[in-house]
């Protein structure tokens, strides 16, 4: 794909964002009509209906066929899911500071005259509110987790993508009629027979609207294009695919299936490069080039871009910059533990090199075996500037899911979901950002509690340790009755179609039927607990300089006293902080957060798993730091959290890159088996040339060898941020790093802005 038609799709993509609300007048029309069903059943005949009803397209310059919308990047409304947000944002919408949408007129009249009205009382937020109990409702009141998913369908899961590019569409259907002549009342059987019927259907549409405009193609090469897709889709609609293209085609169309049946976000790629590379390998041995290669990876990158997210005005602030999570992963290991790096690995970075937007989401898997020049590689790639490719370590990540019973072929072969969330492909279900647990709001309350009556430090901690405790019960008690929510009220049976063991158990992924179920949560402000620890352990009781209750004082007046104030720049200016390399500071980190994570897997799920812990932000550290008082650690009131989950505090690692890593590398990184987030800036001088690509690769070795689970870069001057900020018209594609996902800069709000520009500007 020449580079003027990869800026025509890039314009046509980002030429509108509008409010949709078609998939959600045909669920609604189906669910209505099948009053009575069971709810499996209903899920699947509304999916179904979608498939069929749907408007199609194939855009302009378009290699591969499928679109969620016939506008591009248009939001998807889910008033199934929760109705309430929606009527509540319909005329705010188009004007709130993130992810915003353009709503008509006449879908706002359609929305409060017909959709809202059937759908309230009958959502799944419908129900798990009336099942929250009231002591998780007072700590959620407080700030101290947040429940999620429970305004949305299944997502943050990868698809067994091999099974059906195997067997095809017809090979999966008989299977699963097989499994229904043998079990007759079964009734996910039944609903996955209709779903998949739907989708060869769906796909047969394509065969003749593609058949159809190829006649009044503009030219010969439009018209062969279009008979391709059109030949693709013949063949896909029943039998497996037999090239590359085909496969992509195939791929694409099992991705779109599954966000109209659960319209969630990051239902991920996985292991990409292993799973496609014997379409590759036959291709190129049958003449194909790589740049034909690369013509087909150029249009699927594309449209990873035009799925979107609709989100409210407060989920929007946690999930800045709609990261839908198509998270590919490259490299790592093969099953026998040795390295899995192909050639279809370097061809989807170069690919990426080419188009330079959000999506894929592409991380890279490192271990000892990893070959030198895939580094480099690699580092050519973050040198781009969009904070992709995100590096992850095989080298603590495979032994940590050993620790959580996953066999150890299974462990080689995980990938990654959303921004960082760990998984195994085609295996597990993991409802991975079940909830957010904010460790610097315990600390808080600790304290407050007892209005800072402690005998001694040690005291302290094992209060906080002891709020945790509490508070993580509280937590997966909520979590399960979201849970629940989905599993009663929102099943999704065609993912389940992609998921070991859903069809010899007869189970839906919402019911247990995955072979692994995990449930994830991210403990947030490890950073800001370190260093507010730290102050309080050395000023108060080693010092002390100010008695714990005298702090609490000041902090509860948000050292706006003179002697505050005084404090608050002794607390920033003297003392170590997280990220510098000191044990002392690290060490106490380290403490709580394995406590936290020690805490959070004693807890048991709903389908037979454990709760899982993690520690990253997304974009959360912004309106979590807005609901924590003044801190230790010189925060004032409704500041910022450190950003990503394991990254110092914003502007205080100060004694170059590699300290941080060794900061992080104390922490017990093999815990945080649902996934973790360390991100770094680096000025764009500190990669130039050869010897910068040498260092980074280095660095990235540094990492490996130091056992850190997750990193990843911005590499871009806190300058040219500034310059995007004053004049936005002229940086339409600058790309850039939020946490476990890139953005356009300027589309954040400005707040997640300051924050990317604040960050320490590290060089070598």
């Amino acid at each position: 794909m020449d580079k003027q038609r990869i800026e025509r799709r890039k314009d046509a993509l980002f030429s509108a964002r509008d409010f949709s609300i078609e998939r959600a007048c045909i669920y609604t029309t189906s669910w209505q009509e099948s009053e009575g069903l069971p709810v499996i059943v209903r899920r699947a005949l509304a999916t179904a209906a979608v498939l069929d009803n749907v408007a199609i397209s194939i855009r302009d310059d378009e290699l591969l066929a499928g679109n969620r919308t016939i506008r591009p990047r248009s939001g998807i409304a889910s008033p199934e899911m929760d109705p309430y947000w929606i009527l509540d944002e319909l005329d705010s919408m188009s004007t709130r500071p993130q992810d915003s949408f353009i709503v008509s007129e006449t879908d706002k009249s359609i929305y409060r005259e017909q959709l809202y009205p059937y759908w309230a009382g009958r959502s799944l937020k419908d129900a798990v509110n009336s099942a929250i109990p009231a002591e998780v409702r007072c700590a959620q009141a407080e700030n101290i987790f947040k429940l999620n998913q429970t305004d949305k369908g299944q997502g943050h899961i990868i698809p067994g993508y091999e099974t059906v590019l195997a067997a095809g569409l017809g090979g999966l259907r008989t299977k699963i009629e097989q499994l229904r002549n043998q079990s007759p009342d079964c009734l996910l059987y039944q609903a996955q027979t209709l779903i998949l019927a739907a989708l060869q259907r769906h796909i047969a549409r394509y065969a003749v609207f593609a058949g159809e405009i190829a006649e009044c193609a503009a030219d010969d090469a439009r018209y062969g294009e279009l008979q391709r897709i059109a030949a693709a889709c013949r063949k896909i609609e029943n039998a497996a695919p037999e090239t590359f293209f085909e496969a992509c085609q195939l791929f694409w169309f099992i991705n779109l299936a599954a966000q109209y049946e659960s319209n969630a976000s990051s239902i991920s790629p996985g292991r990409f490069d292993q799973y496609m590379y014997r379409f590759y390998t036959g291709d190129i041995a049958h003449g194909m080039t790589d740049g034909q290669i690369k013509d087909i990876l150029h249009c699927l990158w594309l449209k990873m871009n035009d799925v979107v997210l609709l989100r409210s005005a407060d989920s929007a602030r946690y999930f800045a910059g709609f990261p839908t999570g198509y998270t590919i992963i490259l490299g790592g290991l093969n099953p026998r533990g040795r390295c899995s790096v192909n050639e279809l690995s370097y061809l989807a970075l170069e690919a990426y090199q080419d188009i330079c937007l959000p999506q894929p989401n592409l991380g890279v898997r490192i271990n000892e075996l990893t070959p030198q020049q895939f580094l480099i590689k690699t580092a050519e790639t973050i040198r781009l500037g969009t904070g992709i490719p995100q590096i992850f370590n095989d080298e603590v990540i495979v032994p940590g899911f050993l620790g959580r019973g996953v066999s150890l072929e299974d462990a080689r072969d995980y990938s990654v979901v959303g921004c960082v969330e760990l998984s195994i492909p085609g295996k597990t279900y993991g409802l991975h950002d079940i909830a957010l647990f904010n460790l610097l709001k315990v600390l808080e309350l600790t304290i407050q509690e007892r209005n800072g009556q402690f005998d001694d430090f040690a005291a302290l901690l094992e209060a906080v340790k002891a709020n945790t405790d509490k508070y993580a019960e509280l937590m997966a008690e909520g979590s399960n009755v979201v849970e629940a929510g989905h599993r009663d009220h929102a099943p999704t049976p065609f993912l389940s179609v992609f998921v070991e063991d859903c069809l010899d158990k007869g189970a839906d992924v919402s019911a247990g039927g995955a072979r692994y179920n995990f449930s994830g949560v991210q403990g947030i402000g490890i950073a800001n607990l370190s260093d507010s620890l730290y102050n309080i352990k050395k000023t108060c009781f080693e010092q002390k300089t100010v008695s714990l209750p005298e702090l609490a004082a000041i902090l509860g007046g948000d050292y706006r006293s003179d002697a505050g104030g005084r404090l608050k720049n002794q607390l920033i200016n003297k003392g170590m902080k997280y990220g510098n390399d000191c044990d002392e500071v690290d060490e106490l980190g380290a403490e709580v957060l394995a406590h936290y994570c020690k805490t959070v897997e004693r807890h048991h799920n709903l389908r037979g798993g454990i709760f899982i812990p993690g520690a990253y932000t997304v974009s959360a550290h912004i309106p979590l730091g807005a609901v924590v008082g003044a801190t230790a650690d010189g925060r004032m009131a409704g500041e910022q959290l450190a950003d990503g989950g394991l990254s110092p505090m914003t502007g205080r690692d100060c004694k170059g890159p590699t300290a941080v890593l060794k900061s992080v590398s104390k922490l017990d990184n093999y815990l945080l088996s649902n996934g973790s987030l360390l991100n770094m800036k680096f000025h764009p001088s500190a990669l130039a040339g050869q010897t910068g690509i040498l260092n980074m690769t280095g660095f990235l070795r540094a990492f490996m060898k130091l056992k850190i689970q997750h990193i990843q870069f911005n590499v871009v001057s806190a300058d040219t941020l500034r310059a995007a900020q004053f004049a936005p018209e002229k940086y339409k594609n600058l790309v850039i790093r939020v946490a476990g996902y890139s953005a356009i800069f300027v589309d954040l709000d400005k707040a997640i802005q300051e924050d990317i520009i604040k960050r320490t500007e590290h060089v070598f």
